[in-house]
């Protein structure tokens, strides 16, 4: 199979280290100066990582070919991946200009975090073809990828793309009902809302902010969600205990979920905190840690998921990632 990647970023070249790691043929398209030698600078820092999770024998960086011309790009690709900026204006040229030049057979998804299809898919001429195909960083090493498909999106769009993400080790979790930010951004926006009014409040630095979810539930959700994981919390009785027990507790007001005023005092706390927890680390250097730490997590929890979870049944006999 043959890929497109329109955008070549940190998204974009983590979907490119993916797709190669898979063994596919992969044309890069990025017309800001300089993007060639940043992809790949980018993609062979991402390669050792994705090596240690599993290649296919087919599997070559001589795969990768670049090229300036979106319609060069796109012209032959069975699958058309998009990360350009979260500018919808943007975003609609370039989903234009991919949807006029690629073939008719041809998917389109896009990485937006946050536009729901429908706007997104507007103005194609052939937006049946369309998805939104959402991964999280870095997408070599993190499998989950959220598919919403729009109004105009077709089922055996939908089908497709399940089954082409799919090929490339991911994880498909499929949005039923589009909706801005999706469902995984959605739930770590709470959070980061709930982070910023701790700092803003002077409850705890961000630091502080960082070890309360390291120590505690960040371990936890690193194998369970939190549907789970609170159904653990009801003991003997599971969920139905603990929503008997801490329901009440949900008119509390313990969160605030409207973002605080993004003030200078917070703007300084919040980069002065996160600059001194990085304790003079390259963020070249701190890249390289959470990726040795994500690939040892994500080893660590394939062995305990349940044998039948669909992680573990997509998984069977096969010798990639």
């Amino acid at each position: 199979m043959k890929f497109a990647v329109v955008g070549t970023g940190v998204i974009g070249s983590g979907w490119i280290t993916r797709m190669l790691a898979h063994g596919h043929q992969v044309v890069a398209t990025d017309p800001s100066e300089g993007a060639y030698e940043r992809m790949l600078t980018q993609v062979k820092q991402n390669w050792p990582y994705a090596k240690e999770l599993g290649m296919s024998e087919h599997a070559s960086l001589d795969n990768l070919t670049f090229t300036e011309s979106l319609a060069e790009a796109v012209k032959d690709a069975d699958h058309i991946q998009e990360n350009v900026p979260e500018i919808e204006e943007l975003k609609d040229k370039v989903l234009t200009e991919i949807d006029f030049y690629a073939k008719p057979d041809a998917t389109i998804g896009s990485s937006t975090s946050g536009i729901m299809p429908s706007e997104l898919q507007q103005n194609l001429k052939h937006p049946e073809r369309f998805v939104v195909a959402h991964p999280f960083h870095p997408v070599y090493i993190l499998p989950l990828v959220e598919i919403v498909a729009g109004q105009n999106t077709s089922e055996a769009t939908s089908i497709a793309a399940e089954q082409l993400y799919e090929s490339i080790g991911m994880d498909v979790l499929h949005v039923r009902n589009e909706i801005e930010g999706h469902i995984a951004d959605r739930l770590m926006e709470a959070l980061w809302r709930e982070a910023l009014h701790i700092v803003n409040d002077g409850i705890a630095t961000t630091e502080e902010v960082d070890k309360a979810f390291t120590h505690a539930a960040g371990l936890r959700y690193a194998q369970y969600g939190p549907f789970m994981t609170f159904h653990l919390a009801g003991g003997e009785g599971g969920m139905r205990h603990m929503l008997k027990q801490f329901g009440p507790a949900l008119k509390k007001p313990w969160t605030k979920l409207v973002a605080p005023e993004l003030t200078q005092d917070l703007y300084d706390n919040v980069v002065e905190g996160c600059e001194k927890s990085s304790q003079d680390y390259s963020m070249s250097d701190l890249d390289k840690k959470r990726n040795e730490f994500l690939v040892k997590v994500k080893k660590l929890a394939e062995e305990y998921w349940p044998e039948d979870t669909p992680q573990m049944k997509k998984s069977e006999g096969q010798t990639v990632y």
